[in-house]
């Protein structure tokens, strides 16, 4: 029995490249039962993702299959594609597959969300009868391998982005984020990531402002939040926990006074200030007050690298991990 992967992904293939290729959600199951009239092939399984679409196919000729599907593939959507597929085979096919349910052929290093999108694609395959022994056993082998590299290694440690190391902080400093009120200045993309990262911890409340109220309203809907005024900011400030900065202004927008005038009202409850904007949008002397907590984007960018070397540092353990449990496998043809 050969075992084949064939596929393409963000480090192969541009956008333009790997939108041709994919696959909608829910035909992964069809797709896969497709493949089986290639010749020489009895088994399949169809994973497509923004960032990747592959083949793994199983069968006594599937090198052949393989071939067969990329002169098809050709055809279709043209030669111009061929230099930016990768193929695995046995072994490799599986070790490559267990990377990549671990998070550790993503874009972000040690990501989740391609278990659960590989478990569906897998779940597919099965339903519509294009799996039998050989990719049973190995993809249940690989969501065994994913979950054994997240537990038994830092992969997943800290945050890896500016927004992600925005919202590791806010749980410091308050704890879980549920019901926590955020206020958004200016409705920019890093504004928007920022947010809605807070959001999907548990941050209950979103005002958001801009010099162009349309942007605001547009970001507030978007966030099922509320749109403020961009010279009525300031009278939010009392009732929120934290404060997301990022417009273009040539100067501070958030100064020492706006916080001071505020803070009795508060009853001096902590105030977490997220600077993202260059220049400045925050007086960092709003940063000497009590009970503010200030971070800039230099410093959240370099939380967010820290973070980036300490999950690289542990691949070296993951891909231990994952030879070592492909070594139980026995697969056939291997």
């Amino acid at each position: 029995m050969e075992l084949v992967c064939v596929g393409l992904n963000h480090r192969t293939a541009p956008v333009e490249v790997r939108e041709r290729f994919a696959v909608s959600a829910s035909k992964l199951g069809d797709s896969a039962k497709d493949l089986l009239t290639l010749d020489g092939l009895a088994e399949s399984v169809v994973l497509s993702t923004c960032n990747r679409t592959e083949f793994y196919l199983a069968g006594e000729k599937a090198e052949e299959a393989a071939a067969e599907l990329r002169r098809k593939l050709e055809q279709s959507y043209g030669k111009d594609s061929d230099p930016h597929w990768y193929e695995y085979h046995r072994i490799s096919a599986a070790r490559h597959l267990c990377r990549v349910v671990s998070g550790l052929d993503s874009m972000v290093l040690g990501e989740t969300e391609i278990f659960g999108q590989t478990k569906e694609a897998y779940r597919q395959a099965l339903e519509s009868g294009a799996t039998s022994a050989t990719l049973n056993k190995l993809f249940q082998r690989a969501f065994a391998v994913g979950k054994k590299v997240r537990t038994d290694t830092r992969i997943q440690e800290g945050a890896t982005s500016v927004a992600g190391a925005a919202v590791e902080l806010a749980e410091k400093i308050f704890g879980k984020l549920a019901g926590c009120r955020v206020i958004v200045i200016g409705a920019g993309d890093m504004s928007r990531q920022t947010a809605q990262a807070l959001v999907s911890r548990g941050a209950s409340s979103v005002f958001v402002t801009n010099r162009s109220f349309d942007k605001a309203e547009q970001l507030a809907t978007e966030m099922g939040g509320r749109a403020v005024r961009f010279d009525e900011w300031q009278a939010v400030l009392a009732g929120v926990d934290v404060v997301i900065s990022s417009t273009s202004a040539p100067h501070p927008v958030v100064l020492p006074h706006h916080i001071e005038s505020v803070r009795r009202v508060r009853k001096f409850r902590p105030l977490f200030l997220i600077d993202i904007a260059v220049p400045r949008d925050i007086d960092p002397a709003c940063g000497e007050i009590e009970e503010v907590y200030l971070y800039d984007i230099d410093t959240l960018e370099q939380l967010a690298d820290e973070a980036r070397v300490r999950r690289e540092k542990q691949i070296v353990e993951c891909d231990r991990i994952i030879d070592e449990e492909l070594r139980k496998l026995n697969l056939p043809g291997t």
